[in-house]
């Protein structure tokens, strides 16, 4: 009887049950997106992730248990869920999504493609694939209480990457070694140190004091004559930072008196650094040493890991986690490397400790392990509750394209705060794609700004192409009627042009550039604009890219109060590229997500 009432449920019924669904990740949402879809009578799913099983993922993906940890988080996933119905077709594959292997034709074999990821790179290249391959796909992120869902169809909606993300957060290089005035700061600094001490050096995370500062306007004969620093081991010398620590068979005292005492003294002869700021306080490991009582190294009460410690509990940490990475060292052998890893005790506490003594000397209030552990590993705190409800809303969008009600999809918000109609989801309507997206445009086309004297061929591959522009193996040739093969993804037939400037192809002011990827089925045209005014460390600027803060539109009382996580404080307003106000709210969030909301007519629709 049912089924004679409601004949579309049958149809929907028989879409469940033949459909192939491919779902992008196996983490926090993806563990409960797989769950729910073999309850809701999916038979037919993939699903992919790079990942392995850590400890720390126990908490909230119920898939996974203490004994599957370093195992594959897809194949774990898989076997997990069959429990749940055994007569379910999963496919697990342990691999990245970005592998040329998947490509174009393997997403047409696909109703539905559902995302569960965790970062833009991975988010930009799905999206891409599915407009290439014409098949839907939901689109979806938590960060904290905070979580979203979307639909993505080529030629109705907004693409993931019509409207901007505001950039990955970067410091400058002479604020991370000179005049750092956060505890973020510090963090980076110390998290650059253990690279530079044990890991892969990098001359782009050097920590000592920045000489060439444009603030510092000093004379560096005069100041290396002023400094009072020791000339034994521990004096500063512009060697390699690991060099030296070698050299003193990384010393832990050494190494604490060259970094928090002679550095430190060094950064204080550059007098101008200093005219408005507080100065630091050099560290010595002997007077601390004789000033220490024993109170602070008894530990206090409450969770080892949101204590606070005190400076020499930071001295004592410091020294043992010096003492823990250089045996570490030794057992590998000759030239090895240590990776930074947040759940590696030893490479935590020495972030840990380096950047608390740092904060310490800088006037900053020091900082639990805990905080420095989310902070270093740009940790969004994780609440299982906001992924099976994010979770839930994907499954609800995928049952409404199978019933061919792409009409009826909405882009739907979790905030953590109820709006003014005391919803805590708030469903907008979709939006229709951007007719400037260098995505999803009929033509995508940009404008970059750039040093074409400056800018090296490999700088465009990664910087630009791959870094800003999402390629994954980009082709790229000089539209100069020759056609001028300027980056080739087939290995080793430009790598000789590398090294080389653009200028040295002839590229200049008006160049236009095209790059392929054909992985992607995805062709970008460059417009070169030329310049020598950038501002320092910035190697190119795309032209007519909103900007993270713009002015603040023009709003009623009401608009004000309905911004996504109810604190009008954080939200950040999007421009038009037609200079008129939008109805749209952005917010900047971690984790490569980007909320948005308007204040929309359906707020009555609800789940």
């Amino acid at each position: 009887v049912f089924i004679l009432l409601f004949p579309q449920t049958w149809k929907l019924a028989d879409s469940l049950y033949t459909c192939k669904v491919l779902v992008v990740g196996a983490g926090g949402i993806g563990c409960e997106l797989l769950k729910n879809l073999v309850l809701t009578g999916f038979k037919n799913i993939e699903v992919i992730d790079l990942d392995t099983i850590d400890v720390s993922n126990l908490n909230r993906q119920f898939l996974f248990q203490k004994k599957h940890v370093g195992k594959s988080k897809a194949q774990v996933a898989k076997e997990s869920v069959l429990q749940f119905c055994p007569s379910a077709n999963i496919t697990a594959y342990h691999d990245s999504i970005m592998n040329p292997d998947y490509n174009v034709e393997f997403f047409r074999k696909f109703m539905l493609v559902m995302n569960a990821l965790d970062n833009r790179a991975a988010r930009n290249h799905v999206n891409r694939m599915c407009l290439a391959a014409d098949v839907p796909l939901i689109e979806s992120g938590t960060a904290g209480y905070l979580g979203q869902v979307t639909v993505i169809k080529k030629g109705l909606t907004e693409c993931y990457e019509c409207q901007p993300k505001p950039a990955q957060k970067t410091f400058p290089g002479c604020t991370i070694r000179n005049t750092p005035s956060e505890p973020i700061h510090c963090i980076v600094w110390a998290k650059y140190l253990f690279n530079q001490l044990f890991g892969e050096e990098d001359a782009d995370q050097e920590v000592s004091p920045d000489t060439a500062d444009p603030e510092a306007a000093w004379n560096p004969e005069e100041a290396t004559a002023r400094a009072s620093a020791s000339e034994k081991d521990g004096d500063v010398k512009r060697v390699s930072t690991k060099e030296w620590a070698r050299s003193t068979g990384y010393d832990p005292i050494k190494l604490f008196n060259k970094l928090f005492k002679d550095d430190i003294m060094y950064l204080l002869t550059m007098d101008k650094l200093w005219k408005k700021r507080k100065a630091p306080t050099p560290l010595d490991w002997t007077q601390l040493e004789n000033k220490a009582s024993p109170q602070e190294e008894s530990p206090a009460s409450g969770l080892k890991d949101q204590q606070v410690l005190g400076v020499w509990g930071c001295c004592q940490l410091f020294k043992h986690s010096v003492e823990t990475l250089r045996s570490e060292l030794r057992e590998k052998g000759d030239n090895a490397e240590l990776v930074w890893d947040k759940d590696d005790p030893a490479a935590m506490d020495f972030v840990t400790s380096a950047a608390n003594l740092r904060m310490h000397i800088f006037s900053m209030n020091m900082k639990s392990r805990f905080d420095v552990k989310s902070m270093a590993g740009n940790i969004i705190p994780a609440i299982a509750t906001t992924n099976a409800v994010i979770a839930g809303l994907i499954v609800l969008e995928g049952l409404k394209i199978l019933s061919g009600e792409l009409e009826s999809c909405r882009t739907i918000f979790l905030n953590k705060c109820p709006n003014v109609r005391k919803k805590l989801l708030v469903p907008c309507v979709l939006d229709p794609p951007s007719k400037n997206c260098y995505v999803c445009a009929s033509k995508p086309e940009v404008t970059v700004k750039l040093n074409v004297q400056k800018t090296t061929v490999l700088s465009l591959q990664d910087r630009i192409l791959k870094e800003r522009f999402g390629m994954v193996a980009p082709d790229v040739q000089i539209e100069d009627g020759k056609g001028t093969i300027l980056i080739s993804s087939e290995e080793g037939e430009t790598e000789a042009n590398n090294s080389k400037y653009l200028s040295d192809f002839g590229i200049r002011n008006g160049s236009r550039l095209q790059s392929d990827d054909f992985l992607q089925d995805y062709t970008l045209l460059i417009n070169v604009l030329h310049t020598e005014e950038l501002e320092r460390d910035v190697e190119f600027e795309v032209v007519g890219e909103a900007p993270d803060k713009a002015p603040p539109p023009q709003s009623n009382p009401e608009e004000v109060n309905s911004i996504t996580n109810g604190n009008k404080d954080s939200a950040q307003p999007s421009t038009s590229s037609k200079g008129q106000p939008q109805t749209r709210k952005t917010q900047k969030l971690p984790d490569d997500l980007q909320f948005t909301e308007k204040p929309s007519l359906y707020c009555f629709f609800y789940y």
